[in-house]
């Protein structure tokens, strides 16, 4: 395994970012339909990020594990931890997806989607539901390919994965020839077929490089020790997940009641959000593998001085970013916008998103390094408190009850993620995580 920080970085960075652009370019060629329909696509992608937690549990659990055992040079062990993730993966993704179909429209009256966007909602749901299976797969992959030090490759596959979406909504959403115009079923169908075929080029990809290989009959019989110790890594962090998730669709059905033109805003607010965000994002993961090879080694002073190293790093890169896209807010919400008072509103959020996002950067490297170290109750505990406690409470007081709107809501989030860094910083130079023991 390659132990360069900056090695792992920027083709996890780059990659996170094309697979970003997958959902996000469905927002912006459905935007030339209608505000609708970027409304639509937005309250269904929101649902969807909260089912995905599911499959983060298990490429978690796939990371951390098997980069322990390569620390360990175990490669049985690492073989059965692939083979195992694979296999819960298609499981949870068979699942999840019958649920999702079954419960579409109860899903969107919960959360008070406006009747002109039910309708796309549900069609653009149902479509990617059907497909969970595969981005599922695909995403234990990418865990494996990291574990490998294959960053090059899953960054050239999610771009060809963008490519292919990109064409297919074109011709999918427009219509073209004798294909239909199809709208917010269009997006939806491209964005499927595009994972299933990027599935396929990893699935290739790995077993023409791999010499350990994913073979079921290493889980005859069931080792239940691993399972329970995947289990151990991956519900917890899950939880911490999946509760931010379900606390974002809180506050999206307070956004809701700001009308089309807000959640159009926050969309978009969002999807540049994410872009600044995708740094730390990669320093966090990039930082999780060599954290968790070190600890495998036994080497847990060195794996504290690469947590030092990369907190500076991503706080500044990240905090660097957003205040960019606060300086030039106008002209990049201009793309989408052209309501001088939501212009205004935009730069006051992008403003906060410097806080917010610097905040953030050191929480993400925080809790994925000490998931990586096995101390993973703590983190999950004080996120999930903070995030409902903080962000979901402040945001209905702010951004409905003061009438702030949605700068309320962003600045109740800025001081979730603000305290919670503070309190990971304090738990981290405690040392307590050096205490932990996975394997």
């Amino acid at each position: 395994m390659k132990k360069s920080l900056f090695a792992y970085i920027w083709p996890i960075f780059i990659e996170l970012l094309l697979q970003l652009l997958v959902s996000n370019i469905d927002k912006i060629m459905v935007n030339s339909i209608s505000d609708t329909a970027v409304s639509s696509v937005a309250n269904a992608t929101t649902v969807l990020d909260v089912v995905v937690i599911a499959f983060t549990v298990i490429s978690l659990s796939i990371t951390i594990l098997a980069s322990q055992y390569f620390g360990r040079n175990d490669h049985i062990r690492i073989a059965q931890v692939y083979s195992m993730g694979i296999l819960i993966t298609g499981v949870v993704a068979v699942l999840v997806s019958l649920i999702l179909l079954l419960s579409a429209g109860m899903i969107f009256e919960a959360i008070r989607v406006p009747s002109e966007c039910y309708e796309g909602s549900v069609i653009y749901l149902n479509i990617v539901a059907g497909g969970l299976l595969f981005q599922g797969v695909y995403n234990a992959y990418v865990a494996i390919f990291r574990t490998q030090g294959w960053m090059k490759q899953t960054m050239a596959v999610s771009a060809g994965v963008n490519i292919l979406n990109t064409v297919g909504n074109f011709f999918l959403i427009y219509g073209f020839a004798f294909i239909p115009s199809l709208g917010v079923a269009g997006a939806a169908i491209s964005s499927v077929f595009s994972r299933f075929i990027g599935l396929l080029v990893l699935i290739y990809i790995f077993n023409r490089r791999s010499a350990i290989r994913i073979d079921f009959s290493l889980l005859r019989p069931w080792p239940n020790q691993l399972f329970k110790t995947m289990l151990y890594v991956g519900l917890p962090s899950g939880g911490e997940a999946l509760s931010y998730s379900a606390s974002q669709m809180v506050i999206l059905s307070f956004v809701n009641l700001l009308g089309n033109a807000m959640i159009k805003l926050r969309s978009f607010a969002n999807m540049f959000q994410m872009c600044a965000y995708m740094f730390g994002s990669a320093v966090s993961q990039a930082s999780q593998i060599i954290v968790g090879y070190l600890i495998g080694k036994g080497e847990k002073d060195q794996a504290d001085k690469e947590v030092r190293k990369t907190l500076i790093l991503s706080v500044v890169i990240s905090a660097g970013a957003s205040f960019l896209f606060y300086l030039f807010s106008d002209q990049v919400f201009g793309f989408f916008i052209d309501d001088p008072s939501l212009l205004a509103v935009a730069k006051q959020i992008m403003l906060v998103e410097v806080v917010l996002e610097s905040s953030r950067a050191v929480n993400m490297t925080l809790v994925r390094c000490l998931q990586a170290s096995g101390d993973t109750l703590y983190p999950t505990f004080i996120g999930i408190l903070s995030m409902w406690g903080v962000a979901t409470l402040l945001a209905y007081v702010f951004g409905i009850w003061l009438k702030m709107g949605l700068l309320g809501v962003w600045i109740a989030m800025c001081l979730d993620e603000t305290l919670r860094a503070i309190i990971f910083l304090i738990r981290w130079f405690s040392g307590k995580w050096r205490k932990r023991q996975l394997l």
